[in-house]
């Protein structure tokens, strides 16, 4: 489909950044941008066509957001899924590739500006809640060291369009620069002004060892807050949530309502939070521009209100690649958004393989 085309590439990114400065949309007009948007996709990503051929799932049979097919979110690591030339985009964010060894997911961005405008947007309403800068430490390499790290990109935004002079980085590929940081904790401790941490969250498991290595304990100034961006990595030891949060809250000084989560993932264009971590599991969501349902990844049928199921998102933001994808992340629906339950196991998580399975067989026929 030529970018000029009403609802080609240019025109799409348009619509996009336009739909996501509203503050909210309407059932129907989510619907007609998702239904564009795969038309897109359809005409321009051709792995992800075929597989939607093989459910007969096309532009004119396709007439609402949750009849979009879902892409098993492994199938990232096996095709290019692209309507743009790979090559002529301008950020290829890569997965860390810890599941499958040295394979990577791939997702391309022609350009930059839905991704960061999703972001932007998103951060300010559910992590800044108000101020218009903070002071920021980050426990995350920089995005020049790991330019294929969606997480450091994101990072980076946050630094550049929320952060006060004064906001740095504490760890990089060497590890975590732990002296300047308790030295920093300490003095905003001293300043009185807010102060926020953000990372992943092995980070902040490092971070704890080592204050408890030190026998130190901060309590920082009102309104600061934490930002953990889940999953260990096998990076560090894994914690449960609650004993998690109880002791980031305890030795940071931070209230647990404000050691907010952000789930999200190198295969999305869009990230969900929570609003504190007082009770866990939280309640995640998004903003209007991404939706979500719980499947069954054996049948790919939606699961009954309440009861456990797979994730799939469906996120606008992804014009490029596809909007709708399948995770291995168990959850249930709960008022105000899902509850997050961990990685599918026993059958889901079979369900979710023979998923893959059935995607790369279609996609590559």
């Amino acid at each position: 489909m030529d970018a000029t085309h009403p609802n080609g590439v240019a025109q799409i990114v348009r619509r996009l950044l336009d739909f996501m400065a509203q503050p909210r949309c309407t059932d129907e007009e989510f619907d007609a941008l998702a239904l564009d948007v795969f038309a897109l996709q359809y005409a321009g990503n051709e792995p992800y066509r075929r597989f939607c051929q093989g459910r007969s799932a096309t532009p004119r049979k396709v007439k609402s957001w949750r009849d979009i097919p879902a892409v098993p979110i492994n199938g990232f690591k096996d095709l290019a899924l692209s309507c743009e030339p790979p090559a002529a985009c301008e950020r290829v964010f890569m997965t860390s590739g810890t599941t499958r060894g040295d394979v990577k997911g791939r997702h391309f961005h022609p350009t930059l500006a839905v991704y960061d405008d999703s972001m932007r947007r998103n951060f300010a309403a559910r992590f800044m809640q108000g101020p218009q800068a903070m002071r920021m430490g980050i426990l995350f390499p920089t995005e020049e060291e790991m330019p294929n790290s969606s997480l450091a990109h994101y990072l980076a935004l946050a630094v550049r369009h929320f952060g006060t002079p004064g906001s740095r980085y504490f760890v990089g590929l060497q590890g975590m620069d732990s002296d300047a940081l308790c030295e920093t904790l300490g003095a905003a401790e001293r300043s009185g002004e807010p102060y926020a941490l953000l990372g992943a969250s092995f980070s902040f498991v490092h971070l704890l060892d080592e204050l408890q290595r030190r026998g130190l304990r901060f309590r920082l100034p009102p309104g600061s807050r934490l930002l953990d961006t889940g999953g260990y990595k096998k990076q560090s030891q894994e914690l449960p949530l609650d004993e998690f949060y109880e002791a980031i809250s305890a030795a940071l000084g931070v209230a647990r309502e404000q050691c907010i989560n952000m789930y999200g993932m190198t295969e999305l264009s869009t990230q969900f939070y929570d609003s504190g971590n007082a009770v866990v599991p939280s309640v995640k969501s998004g903003p209007h521009w991404i939706r979500s349902r719980l499947v069954d990844p054996a049948t790919g049928r939606e699961v009954a209100g309440g009861e456990r199921g797979i994730l799939v998102h469906c996120d606008l933001a992804n014009f490029n690649s596809v909007t709708t994808i399948l995770t291995e992340d168990v959850g249930r629906a709960v008022p105000g958004g899902f509850l997050l339950l961990g990685r599918a196991e026993g059958a889901q998580a079979k369900g979710c393989s023979l998923a893959v399975e059935e995607f790369i067989q279609a996609a590559t026929a």
